[in-house]
């Protein structure tokens, strides 16, 4: 079911407010237990976990931007929001990877500066690491449901805390123990883990601000889609992009000339409503009527419109007895030149075989206008 836009900044604000408050409880008590415990391990996890504030926060005025409605200056409305949002939070993890493998190094390089710390730090490490933990898996519950790479990106990034805090916990073990570089090397791991995590949700996000296609699976169900409308014969230029939560489609489909104007608006529905149906991030579907494949057919932007041409044609109609009764006409703009349908009431034939006499005059009328190509005359 899909949520509106009111509902999606409700739940977001509800999962990131809770990130909030935990993220600043943890922050007070790792920072106060870092310097009261002597754990510098920890201390530095503390000001990791200031970070996941500042994230939070970013989401908190994303969704804000990100949640109201389209108008004048924004159309498509204020998705993109979310977008940049993302990018910011993955240069964010990528910051915070090398903040912990710096120190990670230094740790290396020094290690007789590292001091034992209390025991309580190891508690204040473990209720991190849960927290985190259910923290993590609450956020991405909530992204997945609402399909936001915003809060997917937030999600990890409490997962990076509570990493950082299994390192402190196994860093202050491995004090006792008489491993102090254990913490060091683990840490250095995880920065690399939680770097690549910040570089593919960054580049992700700038793919969809770039205007990037959907996946080619999902581009290729879209086309079978579309072909299974009746009526519509083939499609080409077909485009595709994301926009924060959703996709959008654009996209060229051939019927036939013959069609009526309101039976090609139809079908163009049709093809809106089968793929908002199908696809559940698809909200927006532009398609675009086409006669034929314009892409190989000559082009008839310099054709005449009809009140043009019909000026010309009343011209020629005119100097014939029975022509210049025609009311019914009807164009078709194909390859790069103009077809010709017209209606003459029955009333103006006086015998079957002043039909086919007409006709003819009909036609040499037409043809003495370059642009015409075929021409059919009708009694009705």
């Amino acid at each position: 079911m899909d949520l509106t836009l009111e509902q999606r900044k409700q739940e977001t604000n509800r999962i990131t407010l809770w990130g909030v408050v935990v993220n600043l409880v943890l922050a007070v008590i790792k920072i106060v237990g870092g310097i009261v415990g002597q754990s510098q391990a920890l201390l530095a996890d503390g000001i990791h976990s200031l970070s996941d504030l500042a994230s939070d926060g970013m989401v908190l005025i994303a969704v804000k931007h990100a949640g109201e409605d389209a108008d004048e200056d924004h159309p498509y409305g204020h998705a993109r929001y979310e977008t940049l949002a993302t990018v910011a939070l993955g240069f964010l993890l990528i910051a915070v990877a090398g903040g912990i493998a710096y120190d990670a190094m230094l740790r290396l390089e020094h290690p007789d500066n590292i001091v034992e710390p209390a025991l309580f730090t190891l508690i204040i490490a473990a209720i991190s690491v849960i927290s985190k933990e259910v923290l993590y898996h609450m956020t991405r519950a909530v992204a997945k449901k609402l399909r936001s790479s915003l809060l997917e990106a937030n999600a990890w990034h409490h997962r990076s805390d509570a990493i950082s805090s299994i390192i402190v916990f196994f860093g202050i073990t491995g004090t006792y123990f008489g491993y102090p570089l254990l913490d060091a090397i683990a840490a250095m791991m995880v920065a690399i883990m939680i770097g690549k995590i910040g570089l593919d949700l960054s580049r992700q996000s700038m793919q969809e601000l770039v205007d990037t296609a959907l996946d080619p699976e999902m581009v290729e169900s879209i086309k079978l889609t579309i072909l299974s409308i009746d009526d519509v014969r083939q499609l080409h230029l077909l485009r595709s992009r994301r926009m924060g939560h959703n996709a959008l489609v654009d996209v060229h489909i051939q019927v036939s000339p013959k069609l009526s104007v309101s039976e090609g608006h139809h079908i163009a529905e049709s093809v809106e409503k089968a793929l908002k149906d199908k696809f559940e991030e698809v909200n927006d579907v532009t398609v675009h009527i086409d006669p034929e494949d314009d892409e190989t057919a000559a082009s008839c932007k310099h054709l005449p419109l009809r009140s043009e041409l019909l000026l010309t044609l009343s011209q020629e109609w005119s100097k014939h007895d029975v022509l210049k009764n025609i009311d019914d006409i009807s164009l078709h703009y194909l390859d790069g030149q103009i077809s010709v349908e017209a209606c003459l009431p029955l009333k103006y034939l006086q015998t079957l075989d002043d039909a086919k006499a007409l006709k003819q005059d009909f036609n040499k009328a037409c043809k003495k206008i370059t642009c015409i190509g075929e021409s059919q005359l009708h009694f009705c």
